[in-house]
């Protein structure tokens, strides 16, 4: 039988504005279970990345419940059960790459020996071996990402939350960095929660997608990809793919049509 990870059930969040309530979680049921790649994918606003704030503790739920590894989020947060990546690579710029993704290390309080394994551990399993010794802005744009997730890999939680990791970068750099991240997947059997915008990405990468409604955020669809683990980006091309994109845009429409 699966493990489940990440359990919510009719979890709701409300923030309260000068304009008055917004709604931006309703009811939302979803298991996620250990070693699963699961995508989150809606329009902008529909709660998203409101989701992986509650299960990092950075937004407290306002109804239902959630746990990640059988904990409330806080408490997760405190046995460091996940690492989180933002949409910007957030690293400080007077700090070498190592220097980045040893810092949470640090805070930990782990002896400098171990720190230095597991930096070099988490920049061989990101492809930056060699660059460790360099700043942010001596690396692309592509490159700092791959840091960031360096960073949330080097204390080993099981759970890495993405939210919109690739955004902001080129189709190119894109690809290439989807097709790592699949790899970085396969080796560490991390369970990944994923917010992305992007149809063809969430396919691409994911076991599972929840295709989320506008805003009150409600899960409308969660699809279980047919596709094997092995994907090299030509699967873009298979009618298996095509039918897949083809499902999660008929849900994001139908999820949009209940709004109308």
């Amino acid at each position: 039988m699966s493990e489940a990870v990440i359990k919510a059930e009719k979890l709701c969040l409300t923030f309260q504005t000068n304009d008055g309530p917004v709604h931006a979680l309703q009811d939302v049921d979803l298991t996620v279970n250990k070693g699963e790649f699961v995508s989150f994918i809606g329009p902008s606003g529909c709660g998203k990345t409101t989701f992986l704030r509650v299960l990092a503790d950075l937004e407290t739920p306002t109804g239902g419940s959630v746990s990640v590894n059988g904990m409330t989020p806080r408490e997760a947060r405190r046995k460091r059960a996940y690492g989180f990546v933002f949409q910007a690579a957030g690293l400080y710029p007077w700090r070498t790459i190592a220097g980045n993704i040893r810092l949470p290390l640090e805070i930990m309080g782990i002896p400098k020996a171990e720190q230095k394994k597991l930096v070099e551990e988490v920049l061989d399993l990101v492809h930056l071996s060699g660059f460790e010794n360099k700043f942010p802005w001596q690396l692309s744009g592509g490159m700092q990402q791959r840091a960031s997730i360096a960073r949330a890999l080097s204390f080993q939680a099981d759970i890495l939350l993405m939210d919109e990791p690739f955004g902001a970068l080129d189709e190119i750099v894109r690809d290439h960095l989807n097709e790592q991240l699949l790899e970085l997947w396969a080796k560490t059997n991390k369970t990944i929660g994923f917010v992305t915008h992007s149809i063809p990405e969430a396919v691409y990468l994911s076991t599972k997608i929840v295709v989320m409604s506008p805003r009150p955020g409600r899960v409308t669809d969660v699809i279980d990809s047919p596709l094997p683990r092995e994907r090299p980006l030509e699967i873009r091309e298979s009618p298996e793919f095509l039918e897949l994109a083809h499902r999660v845009r008929e849900g994001l429409r139908a999820g949009h049509g209940e709004d109308a």
